[in-house]
């Protein structure tokens, strides 16, 4: 089997067995290539060691030596050269107590998570697959090399990897290797946030985030994001509904761009309806301040597993605001500034797939509300109308002009304009707004 690769892997090969080496592509660059998917980065193993790795090339970068792997910079692009090694015994679900390196391909490959991860590629030996991983490619399975209880011992991560592979490829978890999840899933709290975080994000923006049902189903979403568990397992008897709390979550996260962003927000959104759900005489269920119950927990599982600020801020701010219903054009606006008006697209994206999670009771009307907010967002583009306090044609260095102390006073007159000027546009314009400004500044002067 003839595979295409860069000329620079290319190149790093050649040198390699130019000088007595075994050289070969290996892991997620051969899968993607053999899936006619381009390759995120191209990374090599071989039979040499990190120093005699070194002593090739001019320009390396020594990325992890103690694991026997030096970056090889060819033309300003990095390619990670790792020495064929056996991992010792893992004492943390995590990390091999050492590392010692071997002559012997086959051993290399055998350490490696999933059959499909453990293809090497060379022009002169062609495919190196000695556990099958291209059959599994065929079929759409995600199987563990060997073991699957040693393979997720060594590693716990590698129980979310396998969901995350099956939402990025559309496969599915072959049954030994989800029995071993099973069993093991709680050892995944000893795997640090930052690691869960990089992979649930990865799962969220693939094209089938809805595999997170598998993360649940098998226990692990139990260990990081308990909430989740609580959500699929709340019933939504109402007739706007037709799916659990999660059930809901899943369809609504399928109907949003794959984007970071936007996906945590879904992902978050209806949270915090567990907190809140009654049920009245009629056993109609009913979530009344969701949205800001939501908003606290967004914050509270995104610090958790230390997220940025800038995105913890985003995604809160739109769970909160997820769920507003204004009718009237002022308070329409009202809600764009609450978001911030570059928001206005996410929420419009938000509500229309929030409501394709819904059952079809009145979905109609309520698109069309969602295209009268479309409709008033292109109203304001148009118009450059004022929905940030910075936006006002008047400052505080103005109303200090007309006679106003520093303090704190400032703040509030601002404050007054700025809710004028969402009521009507119009104001803002240096005469009218310098009129209304003499008005509030009255009771302060």
């Amino acid at each position: 089997m003839k595979m295409t690769v860069p000329e620079n892997v290319k190149n790093i090969i050649e040198v390699l067995e130019a000088h007595g080496f075994e050289a070969y592509a290996v892991g997620g660059c051969v899968r993607d290539t053999l899936l006619l998917r381009v390759p995120g980065d191209w990374d090599i193993t071989t039979s040499a060691k990190p120093e005699e790795v070194k002593a090739l090339f001019s320009h390396t970068i020594d990325t992890g030596i103690e694991h026997g792997t030096v970056t090889v910079m060819m033309n300003h692009v990095g390619y990670e050269v790792t020495t064929y090694r056996i991992d010792g015994e893992y004492e943390d679900a995590r990390h091999p107590k050492e590392v010692t390196f071997t002559a012997n391909l086959v051993e290399d490959l055998k350490r490696r998570d999933f059959t499909i991860n453990a293809m090497a590629y060379n022009e002169r030996s062609g495919l190196v697959d000695e556990f099958d991983g291209l059959e599994d490619l065929e079929k759409g399975i995600i199987r563990c090399v060997g073991d699957p209880m040693e393979r997720f011992s060594e590693d716990a991560l590698r129980m979310l990897r396998a969901v995350r592979f099956a939402a990025q490829l559309g496969f599915s978890i072959e049954e030994n290797t989800k029995a071993a999840i099973r069993t093991l899933a709680p050892t995944i709290a000893k795997v640090s946030v930052e690691r869960i975080a990089v992979e649930l994000v990865k799962i969220l923006t693939s094209n089938h985030p809805e595999e997170l049902r598998t993360a649940y189903e098998l226990g692990l979403t139990k260990i990081f994001m308990p909430e989740f568990d609580v959500a699929m397992e709340t019933q939504q008897v109402n007739i706007h509904h037709m799916y659990t709390v999660g059930e809901h979550t899943l369809v609504a996260l399928q109907n949003v761009q794959p984007e970071k962003d936007i996906r945590l927000v879904m992902l978050l959104h209806d949270l915090g309806k567990p907190l809140v759900k009654t049920t009245d005489e009629e056993g109609q269920d009913h979530f009344r301040g969701h949205t800001q119950a939501g908003a606290d927990m967004a914050k509270s599982i995104l610090r958790r597993l230390k997220f940025d600020n800038a995105t913890i801020d985003l995604v809160s701010k739109m769970v909160k605001h997820h769920d507003d219903r204004p009718e009237k054009p002022n308070s329409v606006r009202r809600m764009f500034s609450a978001i911030g008006f570059e928001n206005v697209p996410m929420l419009l994206e938000m509500k229309r797939a929030d409501l394709l999670g819904q059952s079809t009771y009145q979905r109609d009307s309520k698109m069309a509300l969602v295209d009268y907010y479309e409709d008033q967002y292109n109203e304001c583009l148009k118009n450059q109308t004022c929905l940030t306090k910075k936006d006002l044609v008047l400052n505080g260095s103005d109303l200090i002009a007309m006679g106003m102390k520093q303090g704190k006073d400032i703040g509030v007159v601002i404050d007054l304009l700025f809710e004028a000027v969402l009521d009507d546009p119009e104001l803002n314009q240096k005469e009218k707004l310098t009129e209304l400004a003499h008005k509030f500044m009255t009771p302060f002067i």
